[in-house]
């Protein structure tokens, strides 16, 4: 159960959300995200310029004058949004703590698919599977995936991106979006992400911390791994310290950035520091960019 607080804290977010996806948001989730197939909607009158082949003669027959079958696309969707509860979420060195964002941002994501009438379904994750919600319909699915971060209580610390993957191919078997938002502090998830991209619409959204990639001059600093428990004691003052730092962090950004690349994907890059809907929002308009140019 929920303690009042938190309760309290999961509404605020579903109010935050509700303005951004029944603002800014509406109408982008709808045009980029293509269900699977075409269904019968309804049967009119012909008028000149209808495909012929869409003539329903029956109809036609019956009432002595042309009629045309219409469809529309297959709209339905499975969404599932896999959040990363690792210790190492609990960092932020602004207002908020990363794994703070990540919720927030489910809890958009939800709401938005929600109200396009599609399933949504959980995967809270660390180094293990923490809690798994199958995707459903439903008006307050948005609450119960916000609800579900919220009052979980992670067992695990580190970070298992392949095992959270690799638990996606076994419980969802018709394609989906997959959003994982994730810090994506781990390693050896490569060989899981492509095997999961051949199914799902995966979309990486990456939840950082200016402070993990630029230290400030502050002396000696003792920085502390919270997946391992390790610590390490530095010198800030020094400027080849905080250049090497700085490299180490912009050396596994474009790591990531190339296998994210070579596989097609496009990551939503978030910072702590700065409001994550316009990098959600860059996201929607490349996909719809995209989908233009291939018509």
């Amino acid at each position: 159960m929920l303690s009042s607080e938190a309760l309290r804290q999961a509404k605020r977010i579903q109010i935050r959300t509700r303005r951004l996806v029944d603002g800014i948001f509406a109408g982008q989730y709808h045009s980029i995200f293509k269900g699977h197939g075409i269904e019968f909607a309804e049967v009119r009158e012909y008028v000149p310029g209808d495909d012929v082949r869409t003539i329903d003669w029956n109809v036609t027959a019956r009432l002595g004058h042309p009629y045309v079958k219409r469809f529309v696309e297959e709209r339905e969707l499975t969404v599932m949004l896999l959040v990363d509860v690792s210790a190492s979420g609990r960092f932020g060195s602004t207002e908020r703590f990363k794994h703070e964002i990540a919720i927030e941002i489910a809890g958009l994501l939800s709401l938005a698919a929600t109200s396009n009438n599609d399933k949504v379904g959980l995967i809270l994750f660390s180094d293990r599977i923490e809690r798994f919600v199958p995707p459903q319909k439903g008006k307050n699915r948005a609450l119960r995936v916000v609800h579900e971060a919220l009052s979980l209580a992670p067992e695990g610390t580190g970070t298992d991106l392949a095992g959270a993957l690799d638990y996606l191919s076994r419980v969802v078997r018709r394609r989906a979006v997959a959003f994982i938002i994730s810090d994506f502090l781990a390693s050896g998830y490569e060989t899981a992400l492509r095997i999961a991209h051949r199914r799902h619409d995966i979309v990486p959204i990456c939840v950082t911390d200016r402070r993990e990639r630029e230290l400030p001059a502050v002396g000696l600093l003792t920085l502390s791994d919270l997946e391992t428990g390790q610590q390490v004691l530095i010198d800030t003052s020094s400027r080849a310290v905080r250049t090497r730092f700085k490299q180490l962090w912009e050396e596994r950004q474009a790591a990531r950035q190339r296998l994210f690349r070579g596989m097609g994907l496009d990551p939503i890059e978030v910072a702590t520091d700065l409001p994550y809907i316009q990098p959600i929002l860059r996201f929607f308009r490349l996909r719809e960019q995209r989908l233009r140019a291939g018509r």
